[in-house]
């Protein structure tokens, strides 16, 4: 069945199926919501799976916002990330590769994967690269 017919066929369901087909679904309790809602909620899960979902950059920007605890900039070519450790200054540079497809990390005369394998290199202990370099933020309340 395609997606198109599948979320069409929700319209036919009742409380009891619409709750069934949850569980079914997302392997999750059920919200308590209206079944209207159910079936938007059921819709966007359905279209989710079969087509991918969100990347996991927005997925955990959304997780972010809906706990309203902390906000993580997101680091783009051209930055400069200075922090102080240890006595010394820090700085990482972001760039592109040579192909535009990803984000280079310069720190040390060298290439890096991530702002967080910088962060444990400086420090000698796991850090989150964003929290330590000053990406992460904590929202007001």
């Amino acid at each position: 069945m395609d997606i198109e017919a599948e979320i069409a066929a929700l319209d036919a369901l009742s409380s009891d199926q619409l709750r069934r087909r949850w569980v079914a679904e997302t392997g999750s309790t059920v919200p308590r919501i209206s079944p209207k809602l159910l079936r938007l909620a059921l819709a966007w899960e359905i279209q989710a799976r079969r087509l991918g979902g969100h990347a996991r950059e927005t997925t955990r920007l959304l997780d972010q916002l809906g706990r309203g605890e902390t906000r993580t900039a997101r680091p783009t070519a051209g930055m400069r990330l200075v922090r102080e450790w240890g006595g010394r200054v820090h700085v990482v540079t972001v760039g592109e590769s040579g192909d535009g497809s990803d984000q280079v990390i310069r720190w040390g005369n060298r290439e890096w994967r991530s702002l967080s394998e910088v962060a444990r290199a400086i420090t000698g202990t796991r850090w989150s690269g964003p929290a330590f370099f000053g990406l992460r933020k904590k929202v007001a309340a």
